[in-house]
């Protein structure tokens, strides 16, 4: 058991301390089929600046996909995005071709694909409801996959370290040891790196040694 948590908070720590992609605004998509991908536009600090639904990934979309590149490519330009964070989930490969299809038409945009791991998670809880109360649950996942390439260490501490998939064999553990360990090493991260008060949330802020989740808030 103890080996096994060790490396859950092992994995863990490698995830929360890959390097951030500062300083872009970013459209994030949450890819699917027949819903149709979800699209985020967040600035520089992570705020939302526009959401939409673009329809690109089934053959039965193919009326519909110069409509989604108007749509997309009028995003990156009123908004001047310079990087896309594709989901790496369901019609992540249908979504990925296509956008690199428009990428000629928006020079100086980059894509990269994001793990979306317990961005559902997230989306459907009550912190995102509080932090997003006029979208649905999968414009909040296109948002979160944005907001994770830009910042993972101030994106994932919003979500249960269990629900991020870097673990295995999570039931058979002690439930309160796990959540011990794995507490001990996003507030390990935290620490290590800081928080940005100007954009951090009150879920970063109180993984700060000795800020309580009330002067968090």
């Amino acid at each position: 058991n103890e080996g096994a948590i060790r490396v859950f908070g092992d994995n863990l720590h490698q995830l929360l301390m890959q390097p951030p992609i500062r300083g872009k605004v970013t459209l994030g998509v949450d890819p699917g089929f027949r819903t149709g991908c979800k699209l985020a536009v967040v600035d520089e600090t992570g705020r939302v600046l526009e959401t939409g639904v673009g329809y690109f990934t089934l053959p039965n979309h193919e009326a519909q996909k110069p409509r989604a590149k108007a749509q997309i490519l009028g995003m990156i330009r009123r908004h001047k995005v310079t990087a896309v964070a594709i989901g790496n989930g369901t019609a992540s490969r249908e979504s990925e071709q296509f956008i690199a299809s428009l990428l000629p038409e928006a020079p100086g945009v980059a894509y990269v694909i994001v793990s979306e791991a317990g961005a559902s998670v997230y989306s459907a809880s009550k912190l995102a409801a509080k932090e997003f109360p006029e979208y649905d649950v999968s414009l909040r996942s296109a948002v979160s996959i944005a907001r994770r390439m830009q910042d993972p260490l101030a994106e994932l501490v919003k979500i249960d370290p269990k629900a991020i998939g870097v673990g295995q064999y999570q039931h058979d553990m002690p439930p309160k040891r796990l959540n011990e360990a794995l507490s001990g090493v996003v507030e390990d991260c935290v620490n290590t790196v800081g928080v940005d008060l100007n954009t951090a949330s009150p879920a970063l802020l109180e993984k700060v040694s000795g800020v309580s989740s009330a002067v968090s808030k």
